[in-house]
């Protein structure tokens, strides 16, 4: 129950708008016509609904159960149906053919090297026809290098208060989040501390785009702002719109 708690006060937290920005990244590269589109990193399930929404055909992929079970409750109430699957991106062996996978709100930064960023790419290579699409989006090194290291957000309501702090990683341009929850239990009439403490490392621009090659991929476009910007010194995420060119081995 403690850990179901957390998702939902981590959910809660999450700024909706960003949401709606994935979405319409998306659906400006690939007009939704009933594709099957494999959301990695899925979540609380508010970017599936809104893909499913535009047209997409759309399973929702998340390593976190408790977030899966926030995402079953939304879809739901809306009456969708939207597949959900609990997995690790790094193994993506038993899973069908999609026409279009996303990874975005930064959850390859996760992995813990470039090596396990290059084996996630081969995984949805591996899910994905040639010239199916694959968008993420990933921490700029100004964000990981300058913005993160030494910030700090609180934030309370009469049932939790969420305390967030940043601090430079033991590797070059990674970050360490230490996220503390208090949730009120009315039955103690006490609060119940939860700490989690969340690794994120990312990579110069062109490591990604390699990493991209190595998987068979082609570099669409690599851009700032949602797709409206082009990558300047201080954009603070960079989105990656891949396009597989090639099968394994060719």
């Amino acid at each position: 129950m403690i850990y179901s708690t957390f998702a939902q006060v981590y959910d809660t937290l999450m700024d909706e708008t960003l949401y709606t920005q994935w979405r319409d990244y998306v659906v400006a590269r690939v007009a939704p016509a009933g594709q099957q589109l494999l959301e990695l990193a899925g979540g609380s399930g508010s970017l599936a609904l809104l893909l499913d929404a535009a047209g997409f055909a759309v399973t929702d992929f998340d390593l976190s159960g408790e977030m899966l079970a926030l995402a079953e409750q939304k879809i739901d109430r809306e009456g969708r149906n939207i597949p959900l699957i609990m997995g690790d991106m790094q193994d993506l062996s038993d899973m069908p053919q999609y026409d279009v996978v996303t990874c975005f709100d930064d959850s390859l930064c996760y992995m813990p090297s470039l090596a396990a960023v290059t084996a996630v790419f081969r995984q949805v290579a591996s899910v994905l026809p040639v010239g199916g699409d694959f968008f993420f989006d990933a921490h700029s090194l100004y964000q990981m290098d300058q913005v993160f290291p030494g910030y700090m957000y609180n934030y309370q309501t009469e049932d939790y208060a969420f305390m967030w702090s940043s601090y430079e990683g033991a590797v070059p341009h990674s970050v360490e989040h230490d996220l503390t929850f208090f949730v009120y239990d009315e039955k103690l009439d006490a609060y119940h501390p939860l700490l989690e403490t969340h690794h994120e490392r990312t990579y110069p621009q062109r490591d990604f785009e390699q990493a991209l090659a190595a998987a068979g991929f082609a570099l669409v476009s690599a851009t700032a702002e949602f797709g409206t910007a082009a990558i300047a010194d201080t954009s603070t995420r960079w989105f990656f719109h891949a396009r597989k060119a090639r099968e394994a081995g060719e």
